[in-house]
Order: structure tokens, then C-alpha cells, then sequence
């Protein structure tokens, strides 16, 4: 009887022992992870704070003291200058996120449309469709063959469609697509097919929003291409009423760089132009937009919407 006492107290001291080394193992993974994650927060967000402190720092403060992460002297000088027209810098705004809002829905479409289309098993010319897209990531035409295909050929140049068509599909998006919708399984398509469902409703109404983790990677890297886009509106657009808002801001730093090389040449102090307040001014507000939409799609780069869509 004492033995089987004994026998179960030592039992129930190698849990106890065990379930301590376990909370110690987890407390100390829990220190470890979130000193790595704080760190390399802190990495990322210390260049933005040194941003925000440069835009509103006095643009003599900066020349004599540089950059620092809390201002000597707060000047609101280079968001006056970026600001001095609204109407420009709001109209840029528009031709932006217009183009971002289009041309993301419609590049997600036919990105999408293409890969359900190249993984579908029963289309015969999939492994031909496929290598002719894949073989134009290895070689593509030029710059020149495009300028004139688009100006020449296309009459585009100076048109908003011209900001719309050329960043639209990207390639290596369809592939990464493709491999997505691989993986969701064809029971789904088999079973909406024998409900009587037809493959432009078994698209939009099963497939896409299985896709949705995709989605909204792939339209964030899109997202992002439109609203960076400033080389398209330097070769194709010459109209100021189309220019997107990094271009626009391109402009005005090329504007107060050629102001005070004039007013050097000419012997005026230029040392209350806004300089290197202005180029940090002008990241904010390029930037700013932009950073606020990523917490909002942030949850679908871990979501797996494939689990539980077969049951039984």
C-alpha cells in the first residue's frame, strides 16, 4: 500500500516537474521572440521617425546639426511649399488613387482569371499558354520597341490609359497564382458542377473567395506598383493634369533644386528654400496613405480560408 503511495507521488512529482519545465521553456521562447520581434520593429520604425522629425525640422537646422530623431527647432516650412497649390497636389492625389483603386480590382481580375484558367486540367493548351508567359519574363522587348509601339502605333502617350495598361499584368503574379489555386482542392469545382454550376460562376463565386489570402498579397505588391509609379508619366505623359502624385512631387523637387541654382548663380541666399525638410516632407506624404491601407489586409497574409471548405 505505502509503495503504491510512494509510486503515485513520484508520478505526480515528474508531471509537476515537467509541466514547470514546460512554462519555463515557454516563458523563456516568449522573452526570446518578443525581444527579436520588438528589435527589428525598432529597426524599421527608427528610419520613419528620423523622416518625420527631418520634415518638420528648420531646413538650417538640418544643414548644421543633421538629422535627429526629436527636432531642435519645428518648422512647417516644406509642408507649406508641398501644400503652397492644393488644388495640383489634389489632383494628383485623384490620378493616383483612382489609378491604384482601377487598376488593382481590374490586375487581381485578370490575374486571377488567367491562373484558374492555366491550372484547369481540362484546358488542352494550358502547358503551351504557360511557357509563352513564362518565356516573356525571360526576354521582353525593350524600352525602346515599347515607347514605340505605345506612342507610335497605340496613340496612348499623353492618355490616363497609358498609366492604367502597362503596369496591369505582371507574369510572376499569374505564376504564383496558379501554384495557389493548385492547391485548392478540385472536389469543390466537381461538386459545383454536378449542382449545375457553369465555370464563370464556380470562378467567382467558389474560387475567388478561396483565394482571398492570394488576393490580397498579390493586390498589395500591385497596389504598390501603381502608387510608386512615376516612370510611365516621364516617358508617356506630358499633360500636367494627368500627372500621378509621385511624379508630381518629382517635379517639385526638380523645381526647387533648379530655384536655388539660379538663386546661387545669381549671388541670393537660397537657405530658406525648404531642401532636405522638403524630401522628407514629400515621403510622408507619399508614404503616408499607403502605410495606413496595410493594417487592413495585413490578416489575409495568415489566413488559410482553405481550411474547412471540405467537409466529410
Amino acid at each position: 500500500m505505502k509503495s503504491a503511495f510512494k509510486q503515485q507521488t513520484e508520478v505526480a512529482d515528474l508531471s509537476m516537474t515537467r509541466s514547470a519545465k514546460i512554462r519555463t521553456d515557454q516563458l523563456v521562447m516568449n522573452v526570446l521572440a518578443y525581444s527579436c520581434v520588438s528589435f527589428v520593429a525598432l529597426i524599421c520604425i527608427i528610419p520613419f521617425l528620423l523622416i518625420l522629425s527631418g520634415s518638420i525640422t528648420e531646413e538650417r537646422a538640418i544643414i548644421l546639426e543633421g538629422y535627429k530623431l526629436f527636432p531642435s527647432s519645428i518648422s512647417f516650412k516644406a509642408y507649406q511649399f508641398i501644400f503652397k497649390i492644393p488644388e495640383e497636389i489634389l489632383r494628383a492625389y485623384g490620378v493616383t488613387v483612382s489609378l491604384t483603386l482601377i487598376g488593382t480590382c481590374l490586375s487581381l481580375f485578370l490575374i486571377s482569371m488567367s491562373s484558374y484558367v492555366l491550372q484547369r486540367s481540362d484546358f488542352k493548351w494550358r502547358n503551351a499558354f504557360s511557357f509563352y508567359y513564362y518565356f516573356t519574363t525571360l526576354f521582353s522587348g525593350g524600352l525602346v520597341p515599347l515607347y514605340i509601339l505605345v506612342v507610335n502605333y497605340l496613340k496612348l502617350n499623353d492618355t490616363y490609359l497609358v498609366l492604367l495598361l502597362l503596369p496591369l499584368i505582371n507574369v510572376f503574379y499569374i505564376l504564383v497564382m496558379k501554384s495557389f489555386m493548385k492547391s485548392i482542392p478540385a472536389a469543390i469545382t466537381e461538386s459545383a458542377k454536378i449542382d449545375g454550376a457553369g465555370d464563370f460562376t464556380i470562378f467567382i463565386r467558389l474560387i475567388l473567395p478561396l483565394c482571398k489570402p492570394a488576393l490580397a498579397t498579390i493586390g498589395l505588391f500591385v497596389a504598390l506598383g501603381y502608387w510608386n509609379d512615376w516612370f510611365n508619366s516621364l516617358l508617356f505623359i506630358n499633360n500636367q493634369k494627368l500627372y500621378p502624385l509621385q511624379y508630381y512631387l518629382y517635379k517639385v523637387i526638380g523645381s526647387v533644386d533648379a530655384l536655388k541654382s539660379v538663386a546661387e548663380k545669381s549671388g541670393i541666399s537660397a537657405r530658406e528654400l525648404p531642401g532636405e525638410g522638403l524630401k522628407m516632407a514629400l515621403t510622408i506624404v507619399v508614404t503616408g496613405p499607403i502605410v495606413l491601407l496595410y493594417p487592413f489586409i495585413q490578416r489575409y497574409f495568415v489566413k488559410g480560408l482553405t481550411i474547412g471548405a471540405v467537409k466529410g
